[in-house]
């Protein structure tokens, strides 16, 4: 990513570990495990490797229009097949502009649109934003028949607990 800001790095040195280097992200932070036999320069070299393979690996997981409707696709077919074309959206994209919610819907055009915010969240997390958007497919408003379609999927309790989480922690109010 041209232009991304280097990470803050922790290079944590082992004397157990002989000959292998690992890198993992614990949230702004980049953690590299290292042999405490390396030198200064091994170290700089290997932190920049690793740095580079976290990226490369990174990249590869940038999450598309194409595979956010592909996901969308899948959730429809697991969990709201019986309602047919009435849950098949037009479109589903990535925004930009939505702060106050993580997705929303409009059924008179059928689209879906998701929040950029959520795209670096857990995969489980998404899907919940996703199939709590194809249920406003099929019932515009959060009645108890929107919640029984949503709460088919086995992780809705967890994502939403893990939503209302990031709001309060970044203060931001949210509309359900």
């Amino acid at each position: 990513m041209a232009g991304a800001r280097k990470p803050v790095v922790e290079v944590r040195r082992s004397q157990r570990r002989r000959r292998t280097v690992s890198a993992y992200r614990d949230g702004e932070r980049v953690v590299v495990l290292i042999p405490d036999q390396f030198s200064r320069a091994e170290e700089t070299e290997w932190v920049d490797r690793m740095l580079a393979r976290l990226a490369a690996r990174e990249g590869r997981l940038v999450r598309t229009d194409h595979e956010l409707f592909g996901r969308a696709t899948r959730l429809r077919g697991l969990y709201l097949a019986e309602y047919g074309d009435q849950a098949v959206p037009v479109s589903v994209r990535w925004v930009t502009n939505q702060n106050g919610r993580w997705g929303s819907c409009t059924p008179a055009d059928r689209t879906i649109r998701i929040s950029h915010r959520i795209q670096d969240m857990p995969d489980w997390v998404i899907d919940y934003v996703l199939l709590h958007e194809l249920a406003h497919l099929i019932v515009p408003s959060h009645n108890a028949r929107f919640w029984a379609l949503v709460g088919r999927y086995p992780k809705a309790e967890r994502a939403r607990g893990y939503l209302e989480g990031v709001a309060a922690a970044s203060g931001t109010p949210l509309t359900d």
